[in-house]
């Protein structure tokens, strides 16, 4: 079993959703054929969709990756499984560098650090910012950051997979005509 069709095994099948009771209402949603569909179109967006969706929402990636999917005719099992791209793993480097993307592109400094004295049992905190207002100066950054990321790495993975795409299509049909 090669690993195409592994993935393949993993993945619900059409039939499975639509007799699932739980997905049931969605069904007249999911019956469109193209999202479905392996095509180089419907994967590349689905995958686009996917990565874009994993990285600029920390919660209910799936379920907008699959609206997006829905409304665009994209592949919606290639939407849903890209998604995991932010993982436990990849979170918290993947965050950071959006983090550090935002600051070094709207020019906000960093918030400062709680400092602490020689003694490591009773840390002095830095009084003049509060726990809220360093959560707001790292929302903007963070949210630039994210939104940069997210937008670039769609479009290099829809441009990628196209790429891939017609490459092994071009190969496979010129083994095809040397034999």
């Amino acid at each position: 079993m090669n690993l195409r069709e592994r993935l393949r095994a993993l993945i619900p099948s059409r039939e499975q959703i639509h007799s699932n009771r739980r997905l049931s209402w969605l069904a007249p949603w999911l019956r469109h054929s193209k999202l479905w569909h392996w095509s180089r179109r419907g994967v590349a967006l689905g995958v686009a969709l996917g990565v874009f969706f994993g990285l600029l929402v920390p919660i209910a990636q799936i379920p907008l990756s699959i609206a997006a999917a829905v409304m665009l005719r994209a592949n919606v099992p290639a939407a849903a499984a890209s998604t995991l791209i932010t993982n436990p793993i990849t979170f918290g480097p993947l965050y950071y560098s959006a983090y550090r993307l935002g600051t070094w592109v709207t020019g906000d400094a960093m918030p400062p650090e709680a400092t602490s004295s020689a003694d490591a049992s009773a840390p002095e905190i830095n009084a003049d910012i509060g726990l809220w207002q360093r959560i707001a100066a790292i929302g903007k950054p963070l949210m630039v950051g994210l939104s940069i990321t997210a937008t670039l790495m769609g479009l290099l993975t829809y441009g990628l997979i196209t790429l891939i795409w017609r490459w092994r299509t071009l190969s496979m049909r010129r083994s095809r005509t040397r034999s």
